[in-house]
């Protein structure tokens, strides 16, 4: 069996302990809140989701370029990287969806895990600035959004309350 050679142990270094340890504290972070809330996927799942998609992208670029590539006659595409962490979290981001009692559930955990994704192989990557824009605002979004989307639920539950009078 024709195999590519080895990268030995000792190739561990700080670029990609960096890329690899960003991408999992990134992830925790990302599930946070819905660990917090109780939803089904929390800081495990989004700590997962986003390291899984580093180390894929960290082992598929180094693989392409180990293997020689690019030449003329390869086939070899690192972009389907994309496609594969696509399908992945579509599955997942299925399971959780449920529609139940006129109204959609989970939506938002599924998103999230997508950014969680998306935010891992910009981690592996090693594109820092696109990392640290992503992560910042999708905490934004994630965290600082619901408190006010909480606030607006409230004045609207105030005002049907007295409109039912």
């Amino acid at each position: 069996m024709l195999l590519n050679p080895a990268i030995p142990l000792g190739a561990i270094d700080g670029d990609l302990l960096l890329r690899l340890g960003a991408a999992a504290l990134i992830g925790l972070a990302l599930g946070l809140d819905r660990e917090i809330r109780g939803h089904e996927a929390g800081m495990r799942t989004h700590g997962l989701v986003c390291f899984a998609a580093a180390t894929m992208t960290v082992s598929v670029i180094a693989l392409y370029f180990q293997l020689g590539v690019p030449n003329p006659g390869s086939r070899m595409d690192p972009l389907r990287i994309f496609e594969a962490a696509g399908s992945f979290v579509g599955i997942i981001g299925a399971g959780l969806i449920v529609f139940s009692k006129g109204r959609l559930h989970n939506l938002t955990t599924a998103a999230n895990l997508w950014l969680a994704a998306v935010v891992g192989i910009a981690c592996g990557a090693g594109q820092w600035p696109l990392v640290l824009l992503a992560s910042v605002i999708g905490l934004v979004m994630i965290s600082v959004l619901r408190v006010m989307e909480d606030k607006v639920e409230l004045k609207r539950a105030r005002r049907d309350l007295t409109d039912d009078r």
